[in-house]
């Protein structure tokens, strides 16, 4: 086992990691990477599958996420857009398919009043929600110890209304029910896209690719960190003070084939996964009592690769949407310059349980079903069939990202970045702008480097 002498000691090389490592490094500040998987990107990965190149993790890039585009064109990489010509396609709770364009669904009348009723609200009460500090809210606590479920129901008689607005927080980016989080947790999310309508706004919040891949942004800030990143290595202890007692060494990190000692560490990982590590001294109550309080979602992620994009051809969007369907949401998700068709759809929460329960093939004709629901028969027969499973990958174990239960995010939430001696957390779940997304993990990266440069001024 070798022994390394850093500054600062970083546990996971996704995009959180790395860049609070280059900025460090940037500011003459010595670090390693150490990172568990045989790669680095976290929960980006782009992968070929079958002769198909697939984005297994996230992948979009909103205008708002201006951290991230920065980032992308300091690396030189390229951005496309998504393809959305055509009509969208909707499915109504009686099952009913509909196409249409613009944002809202073809409901009726009184449903798209609600609707736009719902979505002023959010957009009022968002505006009023610091993203960076949603429990300072003048109702935080009335807002975090109702469900957004219910909360949406005290405001509206109207289901298929309720159903519909849910869709966008709960199975579209907590990929949790939306009996299982707090109004103010949504708040939060709708915060740090800048407004509820922009998340209700696919085109929005959907709006570019990296061509390539997303994973890359994170391949180029390790190729220039070079040997400072270590794979394969699974952090499993992390002490403070150093073994030795002296100041130099802050805390020690142990992986399976490398020690570090540094003066910082900081996790770069989901919260979900700071018990993988054991901590000497063990972490201060809080801590343990908050990190119990913060969980991944689950989530399907499906692509299906055709030998054309079948459905632009019948002047569709591939732009899906069914708050009731078994695949809730599908987007044309083809590559760049290429002429196949690929579509991603998700099925969240409760709807991913029931799927896990079936057989990979009885699973597999479940899904492609309801694709061919929206878009016809066409659906059934892709070339290429792949479902993205976080929740089984062994370092992330769900998807997209950690949100509080009911009552935890103005209850621990002010503490969530709060250091433990020599130790800072940073990741996607932590962020303000860009909460769960890569944008967020860029940002939580820079500030938690810029933390650190602070406390420290002596270096660097």
């Amino acid at each position: 086992m070798k022994t390394l002498e850093r500054d600062v000691v970083i546990i996971g090389a996704g995009p959180s990691g790395l860049s609070a490592a280059r900025k460090l490094k940037a500011a003459g500040l010595s670090v390693a990477v150490l990172e568990a998987r045989d790669r680095v990107g976290g929960r980006t990965w782009t992968d070929t599958i079958d002769g198909a190149m697939l984005e297994i993790g996230g992948q979009w890039v909103s205008p708002d996420q201006t951290a991230l585009i920065a980032l992308i064109e300091e690396l030189g990489l390229e951005t496309f857009e998504r393809y959305r010509s055509g009509e969208s396609v909707y499915i109504a709770p009686d099952g009913t398919r509909s196409t249409y364009t613009g944002e809202i669904f073809p409901v009726n009348a009184e449903t798209e009043k609600e609707m736009l009723r719902l979505i002023e609200l959010l957009d009022g009460l968002a505006a009023e929600t610091d993203p960076a500090a949603p429990w300072n809210h003048p109702r935080a606590r009335e807002l975090d110890t109702i469900s957004f479920h219910h909360w949406l129901r005290e405001q509206s008689a109207d289901e298929e209304a309720c159903n519909n607005i849910g869709l966008f927080v709960a199975g579209g980016m907590l990929t949790k029910p939306a009996h299982a989080f707090s109004a103010l947790q949504a708040l939060l999310m709708a915060a740090s896209a800048g407004s509820f309508s922009n998340l209700v706004d696919e085109d929005f919040i959907l709006d570019r690719r990296v061509s390539g891949g997303m994973q890359q942004v994170s391949e180029r800030m390790a190729a220039d960190l070079g040997d400072d990143v270590v794979l394969s290595a699974p952090v499993r202890f992390l002490r403070w003070p150093g073994e030795d007692g002296t100041a130099h060494h802050g805390v020690t990190a142990v992986a399976d084939n490398v020690t570090v000692h540094a003066r910082r560490a900081v996790m770069a990982v989901p919260p979900n996964l700071y018990s993988r590590v054991s901590f000497d001294p063990p972490l201060p109550r809080r801590q343990h009592q908050m990190h119990q309080h913060q969980s991944l979602g689950l989530v399907i992620k499906v692509h299906a690769v055709y030998s054309t994009p079948f459905w632009r051809e019948a002047g569709l969007s591939g732009t899906c949407f069914g708050a009731g369907e078994l695949v809730q949401e599908i987007y044309d998700n083809t590559n760049h310059e290429d002429p196949r068709g690929t579509l991603v759809g998700f099925i969240s929460d409760e709807k991913a349980d029931r799927m896990f329960e079936l057989s990979a093939e009885d699973r597999r004709k479940a899904v492609l079903a309801s694709l061919a629901a929206f878009l016809g028969d066409e659906a059934l027969t892709p070339e290429v069939y792949y479902e993205s499973d976080w929740g089984s990958e062994e370092w992330t174990r769900g998807a997209y990202a950690a949100s509080y239960d009911l009552g935890g995010l103005h209850r621990y939430g002010p503490d969530q970045l709060k250091p433990v001696g020599p130790i800072y957390w940073s990741s996607s779940d932590l962020a303000a702008e860009g909460y769960q997304h890569v944008d967020g993990a860029v940002r939580m990266g820079q500030l938690t480097a810029e933390r650190i440069l602070v406390s420290d001024p002596g270096k660097g």
